[in-house]
């Protein structure tokens, strides 16, 4: 559709504000590869089968817990029930996330091993020429041995430049000469 301008108006309008809002959040969890990062710290509003129960997973399992056995012990079976799956639900949120949180762990501490191990291998191949130039005979030092007389050669650009004299123009003389050398009054 071409308005006054001959431009079609699509072109003119911006894209809305509304739908870039919305994706925002929903980009940086879709780019963030590990999902279960710090879950054990992280702060969860769970919607229970009642009301809302916030905290860290340790928290909400030990929540739904106790609300589990106090509906059990009010004979209201079904609401018990509900509160141990919430439960279970979290408690096993927080065990994949140890796990994770502890294999993490030890691939960090072999790599600290393995870093510290090539870290001392660089540090011997360092001292290894070290010792080495220790250990040269002291042949090796010719700083003290008797030099031979060298006589350098004389290159080109050792001799000074000579500068190519041009013959001097003469000045027209100040008497009335012209060109031709004759007198002019």
């Amino acid at each position: 559709m071409l308005d006054g301008s001959g431009k079609d108006k699509n072109q003119n309008m911006r894209p809305s504000n509304k739908s870039r809002s919305r994706n925002k959040g929903g980009n940086r969890r879709q780019n963030n590869s590990n999902n279960n990062t710090n879950v054990v710290n992280r702060v969860f509003d769970s919607a229970g089968p009642d009301s809302k129960v916030r905290g860290t997973p340790q928290q909400i399992v030990e929540k739904y817990s106790q609300l589990a056995r106090d509906a059990q012990l009010s004979g209201d079976r079904v609401a018990a029930e509900s509160f141990m799956q919430h439960a279970e639900h979290y408690s096993r949120m927080l065990a994949v996330a140890q796990r994770e949180q502890a294999d993490r762990q030890a691939e960090h501490a072999a790599r600290q091993i393995e870093q510290a191990e090539q870290q001392r291998q660089r540090n011997e191949q360092r001292t290894q020429p070290q010792e080495q130039t220790r250990e040269a005979p002291a042949e090796a030092d010719l700083a003290d041995a008797p030099q031979p007389d060298i006589q350098l050669v004389d290159t080109p650009e050792s001799k000074p430049v000579k500068r190519k004299s041009r013959p001097r123009t003469r000045k027209p003389a100040a008497t009335g000469e012209d060109a031709t050398g004759s007198l002019v009054e």
